[in-house]
This record gives C-alpha cells, structure tokens and sequence, in this order.
C-alpha cells in the first residue's frame, strides 16, 4: 500500500504540489490524472524517495519514505518519467544490473530476467545494445528493471507512452496481472480510454491538489457526464480559481 498525507512541494515561486493526501490499496490500480504541470510526477518522485517534501509524508506499506527511504525503496518498483537506461549496455544487462543492486543473483536473477523477457515481449531486443532504441524499447527496459525484484509496489510514470498499438495492450495486461497477483499499482496517464479501463481508482490533480477522487464511474456521476473525458474536463474547469 502506497499512502500521501499533506504532501507539499515547492521548487523556487512554484508551488508544485500542495497538500496532497490520497492512498494507493494493494491489489488495486490506482490512477494519477490531470493536466500537464499538475504535480503527478513530482508527487511520484517524493514517494520513490528521489524528492523530498517541504512538508507532510509517504509511505509505502507503512514504511516511512524520508525516515527510511532504502527499506521503503526495496518494496517499490519504479518507472519515471525519464526512462534513463545505460546506452553502452544490452537489454538484458540493463535489467541484471538492477537485480544485482536489489540483492538478486545467479540462476534465480538469470530466471527473473527470462520471465520478464517474455512478459514484456523483449526476447528480439534481449541482447541488443540499447544505444538506438525507439522510445517503446526504451520503455519496456525500464519497466523489466523496474519489476526484476518483483516488488509489491509499483509506480509507474505514463508506461504507455511511445509504445505501439500491440505493445500498448500487452503493457496494460501487464499492468492488470501485477494487480491481480495482489500487488499496488500507481500510475499515470493522459489516455482516458486507458484509465477508465484500468484503474479501480482515480485521483484527478490540478495546480498540485487534489481536487477529486474515485472510481470512473463516480467522477462521471459528479460531473453529470457519461464520458471520463468530458467529466475530467468539468471538475478541471471548476477549479481554475484555485490558481
């Protein structure tokens, strides 16, 4: 379980986040939604312990984030924004040395490494050098790396994004099978035809707060609109004073 209490951010005059408080269920997926700027990534940031917050908390399965970021660390499982992987490196070694890092080793690690392969649909870009990778390959790297210690927890920052359409769909499978195996799932999406179709729970921030949250289908009855769309639009409008 992922849970923010009154999380605050600011970088310089910016106020990036204020007051955040939402919380992230085992064995559901819960959804990041609003404009760009809004505060998501920052939000994720501080909870993967890469920011630390003015004020307020993160935990992660009742782990204190600032207070023990390496133990909370050892339970996430993280894709930001920037995918960052090592150019010089293959896929596959890209992914081992995160292992390594997370403790894992030999057969069990070499084992980890194959089930992600196939998982993600990686055998043909395994043992390429990632120096030249499309943004997609890119992606699906830094999600196996993300996932080689087969954490209970797991961020992650538009995992979509620069995928094909048959990637895309095997990604979100992913994503539903991770939930169902009981494990915690954040992320972040400006597709809405993918956040209503995956999220248990949405939380929707504008001008780094909260501004609303539930399932889609209670968004869409306090909007008064049959589409996530057009009730994202409507509770964004709503808060525009809040500036």
């Amino acid at each position: 379980m992922i849970a923010v209490t009154n999380l605050s951010k600011s970088f310089g005059a910016v106020q990036a986040v204020q007051a955040v408080s939402f919380s992230a269920p085992n064995g559901q997926i819960t959804g990041l939604l609003g404009p760009n700027g809004a505060g998501k990534s920052t939000t994720m940031r501080i909870i993967a312990g890469a920011l630390e917050p003015d004020e307020g908390s993160a935990r992660v399965d009742d782990v204190d984030v600032l207070r023990q970021r390496i133990e909370a660390q050892r339970r996430l499982g993280v894709l930001p924004d920037r995918r960052g992987i090592y150019q010089r490196l293959t896929s596959r070694e890209n992914v081992r040395y995160y292992g390594r890092l997370h403790g894992l080793h030999g057969a069990a690690l070499e084992a980890r490494i194959d089930e992600l392969m196939k998982l993600l649909e990686m055998e043909d870009i395994a043992d390429r050098v990632t120096e030249g990778f499309s943004t997609g390959q890119k992606v699906k790297v830094a999600i196996a790396r993300a996932l080689v210690h087969n954490p209970p927890n797991v961020i992650l920052d538009e995992p979509t994004v620069g995928l094909d359409v048959m990637s895309t769909r095997a990604m979100r499978q992913v994503i539903r099978r991770l939930r169902d195996a009981g494990h915690t799932v954040l992320f972040s999406s400006h597709i809405m035809q993918e956040v209503a179709s995956l999220c248990d729970n949405i939380v929707i921030i504008a001008h780094g707060r909260v501004v609303a949250q539930g399932t889609a289908d209670e968004l869409r009855h306090r909007a008064g609109h049959a589409d996530l769309e057009d009730a994202f639009v409507q509770i964004i409008g709503s808060t525009e004073g809040l500036e």
